[in-house]
């Protein structure tokens, strides 16, 4: 008979290492594995220099959070561990996020800490202290299909978390569990407030964790200090409209603060690193019928193979509804054709697969978002994009 994870064994016999970072969500979910009588260890990683995020509350893995996560520990009576991951975490994800942007790209670093620090690094580390499971506060929810386990939407859509957690691959997601995707938030908050906690009521975290101030381009010139370097911006018909400070300050589909003015409105519409331009066009010109992606990550069923056409439903943004769209597999690429076209796709952003646009679909996986493509055909000259694909 299987316990509440899943997993063979009672409670008692079962060792759960709960990711805690110092918020209500994963609070929760330590006291509950511990109310349910399980061997509960909880871990917090230091993910870099606190500075002047040490005070604020709305930004993830701050130093206050730190303290809040062993004050929960405390109360729950669970040993708590904190684990100084500050040098991988500047390499895998805050060094990554300053050259994606240099290059052009709007990237998500939480996607990165997900892939990288959190469910490749913490979950080892799980396994080392003798884990049976790795358990997080995260919106989703999994369960088995066959001999393996699937991914998700969780209940409370508005806390959707899926979308940022398509690179858990089927070793990692068959390990970790997540125990609040079958209830909504409110109810989080009351079983918080139940167990006594003392961030029943902390706030969410909104911002990015090395990002504290929302300046994404300070925290790029303090990471890569050359990064900004001036250039023109152009309009998509040849015309030189005026000069900018460094791309670095710019993204896919922004119009306010470009810095130029014409008679209609314009939106940035591409990003040249190479020749230091910004690519400005009307809203039309953000149009995008097919996506290359890289590093692609599969948990579907059935394996992909070269020349395999699948009809998935495809997120290019975290905030909109999967849409109808195809994944191909051509020469070893993965190609995404959005059947009614998206605006706004920007490089270093995800493309999410899902098996159907309802309120429980399942995850298939997706890959980062290499280049688009206005056209609506497979017949295009993408450049090489170094995408593998990985089904496991």
């Amino acid at each position: 008979m299987k316990n509440s994870l899943d997993l063979p064994g009672r409670p008692e016999e079962t060792r759960v290492v709960v990711a805690m970072s110092g918020g209500v969500d994963s609070s929760v979910v330590a006291a509950m594995m511990k109310a349910e009588g399980y061997d509960v260890v909880g871990v917090t990683l230091q993910l870099y220099d606190h500075g002047a995020a040490v005070s604020k509350s709305k930004s993830c893995c701050a130093g206050v959070d730190i303290h809040d996560a062993r004050r929960a520990a405390e109360k729950i009576g669970i040993p708590h561990y904190v684990l100084d991951y500050e040098s991988r975490f500047k390499e895998q994800v805050m060094d990554r996020f300053a050259d994606s942007y240099i290059a052009g790209e709007t990237p998500i670093p939480c996607v990165s800490c997900n892939q990288t620090v959190k469910f490749t690094d913490l979950l080892k580390m799980a396994q080392d202290l003798g884990a049976d499971a790795l358990a997080t506060g995260h919106y989703v929810r999994s369960a088995p299909a066959g001999n393996k386990r699937a991914l998700f939407r969780p209940m409370d859509l508005d806390r959707d978390q899926s979308y940022f957690l398509f690179a858990t691959t089927q070793e990692q997601l068959d390990f970790v569990r997540f125990p609040l995707g079958g209830m909504p938030k409110s109810k989080v908050r009351e079983l918080a407030a139940e167990f006594g906690l003392s961030v029943a009521n902390k706030p969410d975290s909104q911002d990015i964790c090395f990002v504290p101030n929302g300046d994404y381009a300070e925290v790029i010139r303090k990471l890569r200090p050359n990064a900004a370097e001036p250039g023109e911006i152009v309009h998509m018909d040849g015309r030189v409209l005026g000069r900018h400070d460094g791309i670095i300050h710019f993204t896919i589909g922004q119009r306010r603060g470009i810095g130029v003015a014409t008679g209609d409105p314009l939106y940035v519409v591409r990003l040249d690193a190479d020749e230091k331009r910004v690519v400005v066009g009307p809203r039309e010109a953000l149009a995008t019928h097919t996506i290359l992606l890289r590093e692609m990550n599969w948990i579907g069923d059935q394996p992909l193979d070269e020349g395999d056409e699948i009809e998935v439903f495809a997120k290019v943004r975290s905030t909109r509804p999967p849409a109808p769209a195809t994944l191909k597999i051509l020469n070893g690429k993965a190609f995404v054709d959005l059947a009614n076209g998206e605006t706004g796709v920007a490089p270093g952003q995800a493309c999410v697969f899902f098996d159907s646009d309802d309120d429980t679909a399942r995850v298939l996986g997706g890959g980062w978002i290499h280049k688009t493509e206005r056209t609506g055909t497979w017949a295009i000259d993408f450049p090489q994009a170094n995408a593998p694909v990985s089904a496991v």
